[in-house]
């Protein structure tokens, strides 16, 4: 009997996965927050969490490639749909949206969501190992 990684996980390695993008975007935002006309983008982590599970409980969805040369359509538009424009607390003399304070709190909240969930999947794959050598 085989072990299906993503039964044993759950949907913890790709809330891992989430949390690592929205890092990313967060990051972008603290590096552009003196650049003109800048918007700050954010994920709904919950939202995007939600769709996904949604999406293995149904089966994946998958499109079909009409030609050899079409490129594969897997994981792009979900970056684009996640991805919100963040609505400003104060106006910008340059029309930055970019709020330092905002972003830095942000990206440390996600900071502690990520080192959460890789102790979380720390502990099913010692927990996997143990269950292998009959521990």
């Amino acid at each position: 009997m085989s072990i299906s990684f993503d039964k044993a996980l759950g949907i913890h390695e790709k809330a891992l996965g989430f949390r690592a993008q929205r890092a990313e975007v967060l990051a972008n935002n603290i590096a552009n927050a003196d650049t003109p006309n800048y918007k700050a983008r954010d994920m709904d982590f919950s939202s995007v969490l939600a769709a996904e599970s949604a999406k293995t409980a149904n089966g994946h969805f998958a499109l079909d490639r009409t030609n050899s040369r079409h490129i594969e359509a897997e994981g792009l538009a979900m970056a684009d749909e996640s991805l919100q424009y963040r609505t400003p607390m104060q106006p910008s003399i340059d029309q930055n949206t970019v709020d330092a304070q905002l972003e830095q709190s942000s990206y440390a909240e996600n900071a502690v969501g990520f080192q959460a969930s890789f102790t979380l999947l720390n502990s099913k794959f010692k927990g996997l190992v143990s269950a292998l050598r009959g521990e």
